[in-house]
């Protein structure tokens, strides 16, 4: 119940399967393969709204995505600090010290998402990045991507948004809020399709505004089919590719809208059964993610865990993290409320 990623769709093995000899670092060879993750990038890329001149980058998921993205952020805009929210991805303490840069952290609100008014207060002549989340990982919350494209249009400061699990959730709820490529302040956007994706580990895609900016990282590739070569990785297989193109092509835009709706359906029905025992949700929840309150959650995860269930420990907010993906279904939910209950008035937390 803890973790972000959940079993792959069945359809998405076999297409793995067929793919563990192909290299897409080398296109030339597998012309079929290039034009498969050109097909998934671009039914993607229509979630977001990407424009005209932008690209896609298939990468290992988030964490090279977030690299990525500031690596190129770093080429454009002189500078070495970067404006961060509070709960933003522990890549982004790998990035800082992969590149030299200076992280600014900025404090949460109440509604756990990023405190606008506190920005402008950290924004100089040295700042060429700033960072909004789109599905925290903590207790998944949307940072206020609106107010932070505007700032970032305003100041010339490159805005990445970090969507690795709240990319393939957003765009299926009612009346969301705004947080891509829709806003003309977003320069760049990750996505996993291992966690809400519904796909094989590892898989994730980088969304960049202008194309053209991946010509910043490329680099001159003598040994294979293409003279030059961006990003991270040299050697790249195809079969998270094909697994997540065959899920894609399968589950189409409504299928993936009706796992959201379930999941969300399930999140509300783990809310309310977890009231019912007298404990407290920390916040509403924003996407499929909760987070229990409790005094001593280590110690809960602890005896939880001696019985067989992980949860994710988030004792920085003094909770645990349930995260309904997929495959947690409502039995499930039944079974380990009854559980979680027991340990809870084991250790004195109700």
């Amino acid at each position: 119940l803890g973790s972000m990623c959940t079993e792959p769709h069945p359809i998405a093995r076999g297409a793995y399967l067929k793919f563990l000899d192909v290299n897409l670092g080398d296109p030339g060879l597998f012309p079929g393969s290039k034009e498969m993750e050109m097909k998934l990038i671009e039914f993607t890329g229509k979630l977001f709204h990407i424009p005209k001149t932008a690209t896609g980058l298939s990468v290992s998921g988030g964490t090279e995505g977030n690299i990525t993205a500031i690596w190129i952020a770093k080429k454009l805009i002189n500078g070495r600090e970067m404006i961060i929210p509070k709960h933003v991805h522990f890549s982004f303490q790998k990035i800082a010290s992969l590149m030299d840069i200076k992280l600014i952290p900025v404090d949460l609100t109440s509604d756990y998402t990023i405190d606008i008014n506190s920005i402008r207060k950290h924004i100089n002549s040295n700042t060429f990045a700033v960072v909004g989340v789109a599905g925290s990982t903590d207790l998944g919350v949307i940072d206020p991507i609106s107010e932070l494209s505007e700032i970032c249009l305003e100041e010339h400061i490159f805005l990445h948004i970090d969507a690795a699990f709240g990319g393939f959730v957003i765009p299926f709820l009612e009346n969301h809020l705004p947080f891509d490529f829709s806003l003309p302040g977003v320069s760049s956007l990750s996505v996993d399709f291992h966690k809400m994706g519904y796909s094989a580990i590892p898989l994730g895609i980088l969304f960049l505004r202008d194309k053209n900016w991946l010509d910043e990282i490329s680099v001159e590739s003598t040994c294979i089919s293409i003279k030059r070569q961006a990003g991270l990785l040299g050697t790249r297989s195809a079969g998270p590719i094909a697994a997540a193109y065959a899920v894609t092509q399968y589950l189409g835009y409504d299928g993936y809208r009706k796992i959201v709706e379930k999941c969300m359906e399930t999140t509300r029905y783990a809310e309310e059964k977890i009231q019912s025992i007298g404990l407290s949700i920390i916040r509403k929840p924003i996407l499929n993610i909760l987070g229990v309150k409790l005094r001593n959650p280590s110690k809960v995860i602890e005896v939880l865990s001696r019985k067989g269930w992980k949860v994710g420990d988030m004792s920085h907010l003094s909770c645990i993290r349930i995260v309904v993906m997929p495959h947690v279904t409502k039995k499930i939910i039944d079974e380990f409320i009854p559980v979680l209950e027991e340990v809870c008035l084991e250790v004195g937390e109700i």
